[in-house]
């Protein structure tokens, strides 16, 4: 039985878990072999609030993932994002070790590790570093000092930091749902590689990513992570207005905002009609997209206005170069480009992954995960097997570079 290289990717949202399957190829190179669903339990506004329930939707997601392309997963790589995610800068040098003076990615790692020696409160943990520019001897603006010929190498970093409570129960879950964490990566930084081209980052651009639970905003400006904020506003939310003002139950619902619903009421149709089931009684009611829109249109449009009310709180008054960048499971609603057009202004686009089956939206940042750690070259040894055989029990293995900067990062707090 061969074995064959896959790269797999866990993004636990507050709606839905999602599993993507990428198969890594001779060159160095991914396809997207297969995803993975689950209905999302156990989860609010982005956060566990029931470990249990949070299991099962992982194992479910994995299992659907695993029947697709045959394989057992035994590792992924983990999504982390929230309110509870901030940014704070950090500055590292160190003496370049080789003997010749050429910088190796020992060098690089070992000015990474020293950016993370920051003073944190007991309840926080880095979740990632991200590099914004290396220094050699003086020179900066060095976006890959590998190679190069130097004396001091310094390097001015983003740390990305969270709530251990949050991490460590996300973690927890994971480790239950039988799998091994490979590492974490900060969605929205995922996100933004897939979504975002380097013009728009250089000029100032705030990619959003809406979910069911809470909406994720990530500005870059002149190519670099500025900042993020989380909206606890999401597709839910329009959900729960469909079933009050149809009076109809909250699955139901769901199932008719993603068949009929029109974020524009100046483009919904009344010709366009469907039934409803009346919550209470036997009788259903027959609606047209027209009247539906009428109550999902004001929340979206209420959801832009908010977007655009904290990117000011979050410091940036102007209209940004780049525009507004959107993704996420709600952008898959018909005519919604227009509404956001209308709230945000012309510079608004739609971002959706091109290399997966499906181009949905809503796996903007499970496929992002994988292009930002082919990227940074962080992909190392195997994550899942070929089987046809019921999953094994997990064997013993060594630390991983997730737990190796668990450990290194115990050493200081």
């Amino acid at each position: 039985m061969s074995t064959e290289e896959y790269i797999v990717t866990l993004d636990v949202g507050t709606s839905q878990v999602r599993v993507v399957v990428a198969e890594m190829t001779a060159d160095g190179s991914f396809q997207i072999v297969g995803v993975g669903t689950a209905k999302s339990e156990g989860m609010k506004k982005g956060a566990i609030i029931n470990i249990d329930q949070a299991v099962q939707s992982i194992r479910k997601a994995v299992e659907h993932a695993e029947r697709m392309v045959g394989i057992e997963i035994s590792e992924v790589y983990i999504g982390i994002s929230g309110n509870h995610v901030s940014l704070q800068t950090s500055h590292g040098v160190v003496a370049v070790s080789g003997d010749d003076k050429e910088i190796g990615h020992e060098d690089i790692d070992r000015v990474l590790q020293a950016a993370r020696v920051i003073a944190l409160p007991p309840e926080r943990m880095i979740i990632e570093v991200v590099p914004k520019q290396f220094i050699v001897d003086g020179l900066d603006d060095i976006y890959d000092p590998y190679g190069m010929i130097g004396v001091r190498l310094e390097v001015d970093a983003i740390i990305v930091t969270g709530a251990k409570t949050v991490i460590h129960n996300l973690i927890r879950c994971v480790e239950k749902a039988s799998l091994h964490i490979a590492d974490m990566v900060f969605l929205p930084l995922a996100a933004s590689e897939l979504c975002l081209s380097a013009d728009e980052k250089n000029l100032g651009v705030v990619m959003v990513d809406i979910g069911g639970g809470t909406t994720t905003l990530t500005v870059f400006r002149n190519g670099y992570l500025v900042g993020t904020a989380v909206i606890p506003i999401g597709g839910e939310y329009i959900t729960n207005d469909i079933a009050i003002g149809l009076r109809t139950h909250t699955h139901h619902a769901e199932e008719i905002k993603c068949k009929y619903g029109n974020a524009s009421q100046q483009h919904a149709s009344s010709s366009k009609k469907f039934s409803v089931k009346v919550i209470g009684s036997g009788k259903e009611q027959i609606v047209t997209q027209k009247e539906l829109s009428s109550i999902i249109g004001p929340r979206i449009e209420e959801m832009f206005h908010l977007i655009r009310q904290q990117v000011k709180e979050m410091g940036f008054f102007e209209e940004p170069a780049g525009g507004y960048v959107l993704t996420g499971g709600v952008m898959a609603m018909e005519d919604i480009l227009h509404v956001a057009q209308k709230e945000l202004g012309a510079a608004v686009r739609i971002a959706t992954p091109k290399d997966i089956g499906v181009k949905e939206p809503s796996y903007t940042s499970g496929v992002g995960m994988v292009h930002y750690l082919q990227k940074r070259g962080l992909l190392t040894g195997p994550r899942a097997r070929t089987t046809h055989h019921p999953p094994r029990p997990k064997k013993q293995r060594g630390l991983s570079p997730f737990e190796k900067m668990k450990n290194w990062f115990s050493e200081f707090i």
